[in-house]
């Protein structure tokens, strides 16, 4: 991790966001699935919390903040 890059918990929404739309600028969050989203955040530089408690709740949240940011 470089000190560039802030540190990722599942409960960083809008961080999680913002890494998500500068490391995969071709996604499209209404194209990814929650299985999906939860392998691109657990693989972004800085991620560092456990990937077992994946809410689904948390998916959402990020799923949703993704869509209306990039919108």
């Amino acid at each position: 991790m470089t000190e560039h890059e802030p540190e990722l918990y599942w409960d960083s929404t809008y961080a999680i966001v913002v890494a998500l739309m500068e490391h995969y600028p071709q996604r499209r969050p209404e194209a990814v699935g929650l299985e999906e989203l939860a392998a691109l955040v657990e693989a972004l530089p800085g991620f560092q919390d456990d990937p077992a408690p994946a809410a689904e709740q948390f998916l959402l949240d990020i799923l949703t903040v993704w869509y209306e940011e990039a919108t």
